[in-house]
């Protein structure tokens, strides 16, 4: 079975986290994909960021949804990059994309560029969300859904099910065999985050996943001879 790995917003244990830098760094490194965040600027731009304000991550304050894309576009970054609109991504980089949404709002803009573009082969579209899920499935014909989850039990597996998603992103520290398995039973694809260290590496294996989301590159290069 192929072991996917997914670099967590790029490579973000190197690289500053959602800019175009760490994304062609994933690309370089040899991930098989690429996660990243949405959200909405003010003026309807699809920015890619994680938190909903620019404090952590920029040297700005304030929530991005009252920021226009030019006083997003003002901010570092991080080593001098720019915050970055989703199109940006798309050329940057060739690798598959994995895009987290985090509202319907956000899903019905990600619908719109990814019908216009043909990106249903291309984009997962993932969320802790069920109704963005269930809002970018109805929009965007053939699209490949993922339910994230942090705090879980079995129950995400009839979460999945109800909305259509054929994967879960499910944090390692919670999950159990029991939960496996019974995504298994749903014939539902698995991936853990986030794996960062050769001890992550081995249970995710040990648990038969599908694959790893990481901050590491080297993971990709390790990941393929960890039993």
């Amino acid at each position: 079975m192929n072991f996917l790995t997914i670099g967590h917003r790029g490579v973000m244990g190197v690289e500053p986290e959602n800019t175009l830098r760490s994304f062609v760094a994933a690309q370089e490194a040899g991930l098989d994909a690429i996660e990243l965040d949405l959200h909405l600027s003010k003026d309807g731009a699809l920015v890619v960021m994680h938190d909903p304000d620019v404090d952590r991550t920029t040297d700005g304050t304030g929530p991005i949804a009252e920021k226009t894309l030019a006083e997003l576009r003002a901010l570092d970054a991080g080593r001098g990059e720019r915050v970055p609109v989703f199109e940006e991504v798309l050329e940057a980089v060739q690798a598959p994309l994995q895009a987290e949404i985090k509202d319907v709002q956000a899903a019905r803009a990600l619908a719109e560029v990814m019908n216009r573009r043909g990106l249903a082969g291309r984009v997962e579209v993932s969320s802790f969300h069920d109704e963005a899920i269930a809002e970018i499935a109805r929009l965007v014909p053939g699209v490949r859904t993922a339910l994230i989850a942090s705090r879980y039990g079995t129950d995400i597996v009839e979460r999945a099910v109800q909305v259509g998603a054929a994967t879960v992103c499910l944090n390692i520290r919670r999950l159990t065999l029991e939960i496996v398995e019974h995504a298994r039973k749903a014939d539902l694809r698995i991936i853990g985050w986030v794996v960062n260290t050769q001890d992550h590496l081995r249970l995710v294996r040990a648990f038969g996943l599908d694959g790893a989301t990481t901050d590491q590159p080297d993971i990709k290069r390790t990941g393929r001879f960890t039993a």
